[in-house]
Formats: C-alpha cells, sequence, structure tokens
C-alpha cells in the first residue's frame, strides 16, 4: 500500500507533468491517475484546515475541478504538486474568511459517519476506497491534544505544519506554494514544532493548578520526549 506521504517523486509510472499533458490531450484516464495519487493528501491538509469533513469533500472537489479547467493552460512551468497544492491552500484561505461572517461549527461538535456517502461526483467513478483520514490513527485523547494543539498554531506555521506533516511535501515545494523562501519555511516549522511540544507539555494530566508545578516538574522528560513523537506524526 503506497504511503499517505508518498510525493509524485516516488510514485511509480508516468510523472505528474506527463499526466497533465496527457489530460490535456484528452486521456481521461491519466487525470484519474493524478485524481488517485493527490486525493489523500489534499484531502487531509484541506480537512485539518477547514475542520468540517463535509465541506472539505466540497473543497477537494473544487481543486480538482479547477485542474479540469485549466488543462488547456497548463504548461510544464511549474511542478505539479506545488501548483494544485496552492489551489487547495488558496481555498482554505478564501474559505477561512467566509467562516467570519457565518456560524461555523465548532471543533468539538459531531462530525457525519464516514457512509453517508453521496454519489455523482468527481471521484466518485473511481475505483479507490472512500478517501481515508487519519481519524482511528491515534487514541481519542491523543487525537483532541494534537488537534487543539495544532488549532491553536499561528496560521502561517500551521500551514507550514499541515503540509509538510500531513500531505508530505518537501521544504522546497511548500516554499514554492506560499511563495516564500526555504528557509523562512523551515523556520516557522520550527516555531510550529516548538510550540506544539509547550501546548502538548502543558496538557499533560490533570492535576490542579497549585499541584500542577510540582507534577509538571516530575514529568518534564516523559512529556518532552512524547511531544516530540507527536509532533513528528
Amino acid at each position: 500500500m503506497a504511503s499517505s506521504l508518498q510525493t509524485p517523486g516516488d510514485a511509480p509510472g508516468p510523472s505528474d507533468a506527463d499526466l497533465m499533458l496527457a489530460f490535456r490531450g484528452g486521456d481521461a484516464r491519466a487525470f484519474e491517475q493524478l485524481i488517485s495519487r493527490h486525493q489523500r493528501g489534499i484531502y487531509n491538509f484541506i480537512l485539518r484546515s477547514v475542520r468540517d469533513r463535509s465541506r472539505a469533500e466540497e473543497l477537494l472537489q473544487e481543486v480538482f475541478l479547477r485542474v479540469v479547467r485549466a488543462k488547456d493552460r497548463y504548461e510544464r512551468t511549474a511542478k505539479f504538486t506545488t501548483w494544485i497544492y496552492a489551489i487547495a491552500r488558496n481555498l482554505c484561505v478564501d474559505e477561512s474568511r467566509r467562516a467570519r461572517f457565518r456560524d461555523h461549527k465548532s471543533l468539538d461538535a459531531k462530525r457525519p459517519g464516514r457512509d453517508g456517502e453521496e454519489g455523482g461526483n468527481l471521484l466518485s467513478r473511481l475505483p479507490s476506497p472512500d478517501v481515508p483520514t487519519d481519524e482511528a490513527a491515534e487514541a481519542p485523547t491523543l487525537r483532541k491534544r494534537m488537534t487543539a494543539a495544532i488549532d491553536a498554531l499561528p496560521d502561517e506555521q500551521r500551514e507550514v505544519f499541515l503540509l509538510r506533516q500531513v500531505s508530505g511535501l518537501s521544504f522546497r515545494e511548500i516554499g514554492e506554494t506560499l511563495g516564500v523562501p526555504e528557509n523562512t519555511v523551515k523556520s516557522r516549522m520550527r516555531y510550529a514544532l516548538e510550540k506544539l511540544r509547550e501546548h502538548l507539555h502543558d496538557l499533560h494530566g490533570d492535576a490542579p493548578a497549585s499541584t500542577a508545578p510540582a507534577r509538571a516538574q516530575a514529568s518534564t522528560p516523559a512529556a518532552g520526549s512524547r511531544g516530540k513523537e507527536e509532533a513528528h506524526v
């Protein structure tokens, strides 16, 4: 089974650029390969950005619809990965702006189950299973802690963290996607990891405020180690 962090360079067969050019020439199966290759990473990135599964599925379809509409203008001037993730990122930014002017689902709200699949969408004809998420990857308590810690990051640090850890892009690809130098990406990632470790350490245990310092001091090595492991999941 292919890793969820597999990049186009690791994928067997034609390159993304070759597939896109083939699709531009009328090969629909080439486009299906592109969807199959990229849908997992893009979906997980969008989901962690908008925090709503139904909306994430809609935005995923919009990403590929925009690829379809742009196929005749596609050239090998930029790596396909950075191009498509830039589309996804811009959609997430627009969604975040719209969310400020409407009621938005709480992070703690119950989300729809995995069985409510709707037919007739752009991805429904693919033989692959439902787009997977990392919902079952870790214990519920740990997942809630990680989610809260990631959501607490500044926007610039959070998107770098998600593009790196969730979608598996290289620092160079992230820089090209965001339009910033690679060193800036690395700096944002470093600050993000530091904040995650601090946040996870602070959340360790349920001791009352009066006893928390002593408990935190006694558990510092374990909490710090665990934070490092979780931050690099």
